[in-house]
């Protein structure tokens, strides 16, 4: 029977994308300045958190400098900013910044994953290599025994957990959902609510802005607490 451990194992180990293996390699290898005397981690990224999350969180894939060098998700990089202080300042994390894997915090009641595990070039996976990491999803998804609430950061992430419940529900044909800021869709008592993607493209724009950001957070507890489960 499959556990985190052994999916972990498993991501860790992936080698069925030789281009995104070949990029994390070589970034891994070549570095940048501000960290070239860091070992980077240079593998695929599994999730990380709580295994008993009631909030999952769905994000595009590993920076190429943050989770590609740190070997967490979303940690080391300024999308791991917004996302651990948000986190943080809503009760769900133990502390406001992460900055390697070995810094001690923990995430209450939430579990981050990303649609694909290595850091992909120019941050665009091909749709090939999404599908390769798909299996990976939908194990998390089945171990965290289908929590209430899923987050999707980003419009890959939205379409990768439609196909993720279109697939588990066995509908006919994808729902019809679109990707809107805030949005939030109900599921067989799944609740999905959407969100732009933390990335440094978004919120250097404005496209994200801190209140709207703070504002998915507030949601998030709100649909929480009016589910059966609640936060604890």
């Amino acid at each position: 029977m499959e556990s985190f451990h052994s999916l972990h194992q498993k991501i860790i180990r992936c080698t069925r994308c030789p281009r995104l293996r070949t990029h994390c390699a070589t970034i891994a290898k070549t570095k940048r300045k501000a960290y070239h005397q860091e070992t980077y981690w240079g593998r695929p990224v599994p999730g990380f958190g709580d295994f008993r999350a009631k909030l999952w969180i769905v994000g595009l894939a590993p920076g190429a400098h943050g989770a590609n060098r740190t070997g967490r998700v979303f940690t080391g990089d300024s999308s791991g900013d917004w996302l651990y202080r948000a986190l943080y300042e809503h009760g769900w994390s133990s502390q406001e910044v992460s900055r390697n894997a070995q810094d001690n915090l923990c995430l209450s009641n939430v579990y981050i994953s990303c649609v694909c595990r290595c850091a992909p070039p120019q941050n665009k996976p091909l749709p090939s290599e999404i599908l390769n990491c798909a299996p990976y999803l939908r194990t998390e998804w089945e171990l965290l025994k289908f929590p209430p609430l899923i987050l999707t950061l980003g419009k890959t992430a939205f379409e990768s957990v439609k196909a993720l419940l279109t697939e588990h529900y066995r509908l006919a044909k994808k729902p019809t959902w679109i990707f809107k800021h805030l949005a939030h869709y109900s599921l067989n008592g799944t609740e999905i609510l959407v969100s732009y993607h933390p990335s440094r493209q978004n919120t250097a724009t404005k496209k994200l802005t801190p209140k709207m950001w703070n504002a998915v957070f507030k949601k998030s507890s709100r649909l929480l607490e009016n589910h059966s489960f609640g936060k604890n």
